[in-house]
């Protein structure tokens, strides 16, 4: 274990409890709100975006899980595309994460409030909420699991209500899954399979946590592929249910499609259960999101990319606690200010943007480090750029843009200093 004040992080975090992190990062509030917007784009033919989604998914897990093998160590895909194709690559990984997720963050806070407090004082609840993950996260990663595994546990608990009540008392009808019915388009399945496929990606987290985990060589692989399942598995029962119950036409017409599918199943009196879950499964989500953030800001800043004092370690609970403060002033003032509705879009085409240097670095791994066929991150890497391309106009003009002021900001740095910069592995 790494001595406290060494600037390293502590590996305390056992396989089972990174996959508890992944899991909770996964199984959030996107499993409550994402599958109406993607049956708006897809009609039932929203089970194949999720398939298209799962496919793409699996591809990118074990493209991470190849890399995090290698390279066991804080950072993520920050790490592995600076090792495995340069600093730039590396950069461009880092920044679209720590800048979609942040964006994220701030829409799983809001989430919480609207479901708790509704449109008057749900910025306020937000903001109490990023105060006390923040809080939760200073205090260490291995509190951060623990309140994770409560989390996760709470809330598959109420979807497996949720999918027992529609199945039995919801008249699920064969026919709305008939996908010679479901009217869309090839561009609308694919952008069904963007919008899913941001509920998916939370095993990110745990490769950033990569530092923090005991025997990684072994554990980050199985960890990753371990909560990949648990989460497909979840959504598929999930996604199944709500399309044979409502239907995709009344799916694609409410925000809170799961509370639908018990009112239609005449268990009105669990909905407010399944809206406390939601935002409970949003509470863990945006706890990992912060955990995420904090480790790939933490190896940025040790090269210079982000203000080197952000890498600082806290001596007692050895964590970035600086960088992940600055994350939830940032979130915080997001809330009250900045309306985030579109963010999901914003978000998903960073992410996919993540996972594409991801499957381009674990092409370049060879001999013993090579896992898993070349033609899996082959297929992981067009899967990225096809379901960034597919999102709303808007969201990729917005990544786009923001991208280039990354590197712009790189650029500036690297010209104005003659420092040298350092890899993220010498800390």
């Amino acid at each position: 274990m790494t001595t406290p004040g060494s600037g390293r992080l502590s590996r305390r975090l056992s396989t089972t409890q990174a996959t508890v992190i992944g899991l909770g990062s996964m199984i959030g509030a996107g499993v409550f709100t994402a599958f109406a917007p993607a049956a708006a784009a897809a009609g039932s033919g929203l089970l194949v975006g999720l398939a298209i989604a799962a496919v793409v998914a699996v591809c990118n897990a074990l493209s991470s899980a190849q890399l995090a093998a290698q390279y066991p160590e804080a950072g993520g895909t920050y790490l592995y595309g600076r090792e495995r194709l340069g600093e730039w690559w590396g950069f461009a990984a880092g920044w679209m994460f720590v800048v979609g997720k942040t964006a994220s963050c701030a829409a799983m806070a809001l989430t919480i409030g609207t479901y708790v407090a509704g449109a008057t004082w749900g910025p306020v609840v937000a903001v109490a909420a990023v105060v006390a993950v923040v809080t939760v996260n200073c205090l260490g990663v291995t509190r951060t699991a623990t309140a994770t595994a409560i989390i996760v546990t709470a809330v598959v608990a109420v979807l497996v209500v949720v999918v027992a009540v529609g199945a039995i008392g919801g008249d699920p009808h064969a026919e709305n899954l008939d996908l010679g019915r479901a009217g869309s388009s090839v561009h609308g399945v694919l952008q069904a399979a963007g919008l899913l496929f941001f509920a998916f990606a939370g095993y990110a987290r745990i490769a950033t946590l990569a530092e923090e985990v005991r025997d990684p060589r072994r554990a980050i692989p199985r960890a990753i592929v371990g909560a990949l399942s648990g989460a497909l598995v979840v959504y598929a029962a999930v996604g199944v249910t709500a399309v044979a119950v409502l239907g995709a036409d009344r799916l694609a017409d409410t925000a809170t499609p799961l509370v639908a599918v018990v009112s239609a199943s005449g268990a009105d009196v669990i909905a407010p259960l399944v809206r406390v879950a939601a935002a409970v499964a949003a509470l863990g989500a945006l706890l990992a999101l912060v955990a995420g953030i904090g480790r790939t800001g933490l190896a940025m800043a040790r090269t210079g990319d982000l203000p080197r004092p952000l890498a600082a370690v806290h001596p007692r609970f050895s964590v970035p606690h600086r960088m992940e403060i600055t994350v939830g002033v940032i979130v915080a003032v997001a809330v009250l200010t900045v309306d985030l509705r579109g963010a999901i879009g914003f978000s998903s085409f960073g992410v996919l943007l993540y996972y594409l240097v991801a499957n381009l670095s674990a092409m370049t791994q060879s001999g013993a480090d090579r896992r898993y066929p070349r033609a899996v991150h082959v297929v992981g890497a067009i899967g990225c750029v096809v379901l960034a391309a597919s999102l709303p106009v808007a969201s990729v003009v917005a990544g786009v843009v923001v991208a280039a002021v990354g590197g712009l900001y790189r650029l500036t740095v690297t010209r104005g200093s003659g420092r040298r910069r350092t890899s993220p592995r010498s800390g």
